[in-house]
């Protein structure tokens, strides 16, 4: 699973002019799912998510969660994740997990992040999204499941 985190001021998902998700401070994430991908590893992946401590405290440090600033997440899927560019130049997306089961783990994982009191907005799955945004910083980071459990 890989996860692309940015820090917002505010973000939206657009599809066919009809807003879809939109939020103020938070994350916009694009969340992608390999072959492997399992609902333990997205529950693994929220939490880590979600437990960052990537906004500024009172000091201008990064040092505070997404909870503690009283964020919300964005969350877009977004297969092209697993691209897979070291031959020629059209790249490959046999790593992403497929659609039927993607889509499945996608909205598990937002419910996940939902339990644990964290507002998700969402883009639709599979839709041609016009995504916007903010970026805050900016900051952007890239969790992969393989790097971190």
């Amino acid at each position: 699973m890989r996860i692309v985190v940015q820090r917002v001021l505010k973000s939206k998902c657009e599809v066919d002019n009809q807003i879809t998700g939109e939020i103020e401070k938070g994350y916009m994430i694009l969340v992608g799912f390999g072959q492997d991908d399992n609902e333990d590893i997205a529950i693994k992946m929220a939490n880590k998510l979600i437990k960052l401590r990537i906004f500024d405290d009172e000091n201008g440090k990064i040092n505070l969660s997404l909870a503690d600033v009283k964020g919300k997440i964005l969350s877009i899927s977004q297969f092209t994740l697993y691209a897979d560019c070291t031959k020629g130049n059209r790249p490959s997306f046999v790593n992403a997990m497929q659609p039927s089961d993607a889509t499945k783990l996608y909205h598990f994982f937002n419910e996940y992040l939902r339990s644990l009191n964290i507002q998700v907005e969402e883009g639709i799955f599979g839709a041609d999204m016009k995504i916007s945004l903010i970026n805050d910083g900016p900051v952007t980071i890239i969790l992969d499941s393989k790097e971190l459990l």
